[in-house]
């Protein structure tokens, strides 16, 4: 057994929020006992004990919509890219990465993302994968470094036309043969979705091919008017028809889907998303970054629409989507007095009731009978931190570098700011090495 103590307890249990001077009782792969700490330590005087340094201890965070393939990309110049819309930046950067990366490429942007996340604090990710340089079998390749790591992560390659029919359905198999061979796993650590690139790179032939090879497997994952290129696509090719409602018409829709963005829908769009019981994930970093407007994220849940939050790998830091996400929808409605409740149901109640229906383990939470997903931040504080004020400090002075310790499944993997159970300078070299040749092969130049 362990013991998480010496710090405040944030629970994200609705029935007991908080404890002053806390613990988090672990027994193999769960919790089985949240508290006050001197109770806890009594009764189990030999669990090992994990010292939270008067930290704050709470659930482990989620990301419901982030690409590993962007992995290598920090720092990145690419000759010539010089995108003046969206649709220019997709085509000048990210599909030439994606259009540059083999496998050992995408193992290293495996490695750094989840480094990465598990340095902030992150404990489970949904990953929307491209590598159209070597598509079959990179979702298991990712899946390999998820172990090797130790993360959870709900993994789907990114259907699209923009390579040919001949990688398009190289995709739709990898997509098909990793939600199959996930549907057996029961640990709890890995999952499926069946992805899509946006359904302006999507033809109704591919489309129809996507529903009949996921045939009912998982839900899909899909980028829904990120941009106007949806929209424009979606109304000057099919009949004057908008994006989602191509999405119902092919049968893409439902319960466990999750569209990212949806900056640009309509009401009556909403309101199919609304009746098929769909999601969707806002990306507020990004979308500021490539300048494509501020989704209606209050409207959506308003009419009752399930939003979750993610990173689109604008950073690994949940935190900075959370702060981000209160200033642009404030910004977008000139109303200093929005979006406060609607940023932590996202984070801390969406995001989890998402990750726990595809891992099938009470996610996002302390509580007796949950997932061991335990992380602990630094956070001395200057003023009064109170059960009352909780979200006041994580809004305004929580960030994801002051992640202390991370846990996982039970298994402690970075401890007082040092990964613990893996090589992380090998890691690193194998990821400068493949970052070196990306950069090259994107460039024609050796670095």
């Amino acid at each position: 057994m362990r013991i998480v103590a010496n710090g405040r307890v944030v629970t994200q249990d609705d029935l007991h929020p908080f404890y002053e001077d806390g613990a988090v009782l672990i027994d193999g792969e769960k919790i089985v006992e949240v508290g006050d700490r001197a109770a806890i330590e009594a009764a189990h005087p030999d669990a090992e004990f994990i010292d939270a340094h008067g930290g704050v201890i709470m659930p482990g965070l989620i990301n419901c919509h982030t690409h590993i393939y962007s992995g290598l990309a920090r720092g990145l110049s690419i000759k010539g890219c010089d995108p003046h819309n969206f649709l220019e930046n997709l085509e000048q950067q990210w599909f030439a990465i994606d259009n540059k990366l083999y496998m050992d490429g995408t193992r290293a942007c495996a490695y750094a993302t989840i480094l990465e996340s598990l340095r902030d604090g992150v404990t489970t990710i949904f990953d929307h994968h491209a590598s159209y340089a070597e598509v079959p079998g990179s979702l298991f390749a990712i899946k390999d470094i998820t172990e090797d790591l130790g993360i959870r992560a709900n993994l789907c390659y990114e259907v699209s036309d923009r390579n040919g029919e001949e990688k398009r359905d190289q995709a739709i198999k990898e997509n098909a043969d990793f939600a199959k061979w996930a549907s057996t796993q029961d640990d709890g650590m890995i999952a499926a979705m069946f992805g899509g690139h946006a359904t302006f790179t999507l033809s109704d032939e591919t489309m129809d091919k996507m529903a009949e090879a996921n045939n009912g497997l998982t839900g899909f994952h899909i980028h829904v008017c990120e941009g106007m290129n949806d929209v424009y696509d979606s109304m000057e090719n099919h009949a004057g028809m908008r994006p989602v409602e191509r999405l119902l018409q092919h049968g893409l829709l439902g319960p466990d889907t999750m569209l990212g963005h949806c900056i640009h829908i309509t009401p009556d769009e909403m309101n199919i998303i609304k009746e098929q019981g769909t999601s969707i994930v806002n990306n507020p970093g990004s979308n500021m970054n490539n300048a494509v407007g501020c989704a209606p994220v209050l409207e959506f849940m308003r009419r009752g629409i399930p939003v979750c939050m993610g990173t689109d790998a604008y950073t690994h830091d949940m935190f900075e989507s959370l702060k981000t996400f209160i200033l642009i929808q404030r910004h977008n409605t000139a109303m200093p007095n929005v979006a406060w409740g609607e940023d932590f149901q996202m984070l801390f109640k969406n995001n989890a009731a998402m990750a726990s229906k595809y891992f099938k383990r009470d996610l996002g939470v302390l509580r007796p009978g949950a997932a061991a997903d335990v992380v602990v931040f630094d956070y001395p504080t200057f003023t009064p931190f109170l059960p009352e004020n909780v979200q006041g400090h994580m809004l305004f002075g929580f960030q994801g570098r002051s992640c202390r310790t991370t846990i996982v499944n039970g298994k402690v993997l970075y401890k007082d700011r040092e990964f613990v159970a893996f090589d992380e300078d090998r890691i690193n070299a194998f990821c400068i090495e493949q970052a070196k040749k990306l950069w090259g092969d994107l460039n024609d130049r050796v670095y």
